[in-house]
């Protein structure tokens, strides 16, 4: 099991993530896409990189925006595998 980040660590991860914010034990970001199907895209595109890595966010999506919120569940917070994960969220993101 990953180990939790201190807040400070925590904050300065934060910092390198565009949008990002904490929510209690969570980071949450949301996505806003041109379309209806691009943001269904990035949903399934998000979906194969967190089955690579065995970490499934919780994901809302009202039309054109997507709500993406990580956390690790196992470990009761936030562990580097989250920024990880949102790293590569922004990325995909950035790609459509």
């Amino acid at each position: 099991m990953p180990d939790l980040l201190p807040a400070e660590d925590v904050e300065r991860s934060l910092e390198d993530l565009e949008g990002w914010k904490v929510e209690g034990k969570t980071i949450a970001r949301e996505f806003e896409f041109e379309t209806f199907l691009l943001g269904i895209a990035f949903v399934v595109t998000v979906a194969t990189v967190a089955e690579e890595l065995n970490h499934h966010p919780d994901i809302d999506i009202r039309y054109r925006r997507v709500r993406v919120a990580v956390s690790t569940h196992s470990a009761g917070g936030l562990t580097e595998l989250d920024f990880a994960l949102a790293g590569r969220c922004n990325e995909l993101a950035e790609a459509n």
